[in-house]
């Protein structure tokens, strides 16, 4: 039976792909799940259109990251927080913090999108990666001063 998976399927393929499996899995599985749907000539006309319009807005997705992405490198952000001897932190700067920070400047990102190489525990200017979108990555100049 051949079908046309709606869903990324690890070890069968991706969302899009017309692959063949046994009537069994198909029809008991991949179907009544909304997995995949069989691959009758209205189905797959119906996929390539599909594919043409996930495509267009991968683009337009991307190309609003790109902007972004331009916002994030032009800005940096400030972090007031106690220190003791020798720039000390008490705590540490977290990915929450900078993601606070970013909201102030009318930025949103997701605190998962915010890599930290290591804690920051020391007062300074540190880059930080940013993870804008899953193929757009930038950089941001983050300033941990005292308060």
């Amino acid at each position: 039976m051949q079908v046309i998976l709606r869903k990324n399927i690890e070890k069968l393929g991706a969302a899009g792909d017309m692959i063949e499996v046994s009537n069994g899995y198909g029809r008991n599985y991949l179907l009544p799940r909304g997995l995949a749907i069989e691959a009758t000539p209205r189905n797959i006309k119906t996929i390539e259109h599909e594919k043409i319009l996930i495509s267009e807005r991968k683009k337009s997705e991307i190309r609003d990251a790109e902007e972004i992405k331009k916002k994030i490198s032009e800005i940096s952000v400030t972090i007031a927080m106690q220190a003791g001897e020798e720039d000390k932190l008490f705590g540490a700067v977290t990915t929450m913090d900078i993601e606070e920070a970013l909201s102030k400047e009318g930025i949103s990102i997701d605190k998962r999108n915010i890599f930290l190489e290591e804690p920051i525990k020391r007062l300074g200017i540190y880059n930080v990666n940013v993870k804008v979108h899953p193929e757009v990555m930038t950089e941001l100049k983050v300033w941990v001063v005292k308060s």
